[in-house]
């Protein structure tokens, strides 16, 4: 028997760039360590798993290592593998049923837009090694209750990093988002994102680390509609809309390679 399998370069509307995502839509219902050995298989930061439920489909994101509460771009893959194959017709609402609740996804010209929970963050003090482990001075450090949030002075100190892994595997925390103001009027702020912890020590660009990036920059900015480009090698174009305890992130998708997955 076979599946059909996706890989999506999430967003971004060029080839090999953005974040690439699996995508395995299933016809009926897998055992978790099978959805896991396929994840590790694919070996990308995220694998995205759906079946049809309800008026909607059961959406559930595993890494190499672990399963997720929330990721946006493996959701936004999910999203454009549903309307590119028919699956969901074009201009129609898709919900996904997940561990952090419903989310929903609509397209908006050539982006898509998913509604995403906001995850604030509270100042606190930087645990112990975290700065060391980056190897930058931190200008404020907050957390969410998924992530640290670190701001650095500026671009240059952003884009330089060249974090200490197996130290930064210790912190007891999904993943550290660093982020900067930006300097190029196109972006609001600049960010990079790092999971060792999770089986991913760069996370190429990540959606919902952008529900605590929104409410931070919108706060310290003073406007609601931003955007954000995350300054991984690979690099991506993250739209931010913040409405109280919601977060619309918009993206474009690609998918660059269809298959059969045998199993």
């Amino acid at each position: 028997m076979t599946i059909p399998l996706f890989t999506v370069d999430a967003f971004t509307p060029h080839p090999f760039a953005g974040n690439p995502a699996a995508v395995c839509p299933l016809d009926r219902a897998r055992d978790d360590d099978w959805l896991q050995r396929v994840a590790a298989e694919m070996n990308l930061s995220e694998t995205a798993f759906l079946l049809p439920e309800n008026a909607g489909y059961r959406l559930r994101w595993f890494t190499p290592a672990v399963e997720v509460d929330l990721c946006g771009h493996a959701t936004l893959a999910s999203a454009h593998v549903l309307w590119q194959t028919g699956r969901v017709a074009n201009g129609k609402c898709i919900r996904f049923f997940t561990r952090s609740g419903t989310l929903t996804a609509e397209q908006n010209g050539d982006w898509i837009e998913l509604d995403f929970p906001a995850l604030p963050v509270t100042a606190c003090e930087a645990p112990a090694d975290l700065a060391s482990s980056l190897g930058v001075r931190l200008a404020a450090v907050g957390r969410s209750r998924m992530d640290y949030l670190c701001e650095v002075i500026d671009e240059e100190t952003l884009r330089g990093m060249t974090p200490d892994m197996t130290r930064l595997r210790a912190v007891q925390v999904r993943g550290v988002i660093v982020t900067c103001k930006s300097r190029q009027s196109e972006y609001d702020f600049l960010s990079r994102f790092f999971a060792p912890a999770t089986g991913v020590d760069e996370d190429p660009v990540t959606g919902s680390s952008h529900c605590s990036l929104g409410p931070y920059w919108a706060a310290k900015l003073g406007k609601s509609r931003l955007c954000g480009y995350q300054a991984s090698r690979r690099g991506g174009i993250v739209r931010v809309h913040v409405q109280s305890d919601r977060v619309r992130l918009g993206g474009q998708a690609v998918t660059v390679l269809r298959g059969e997955l045998d199993a």
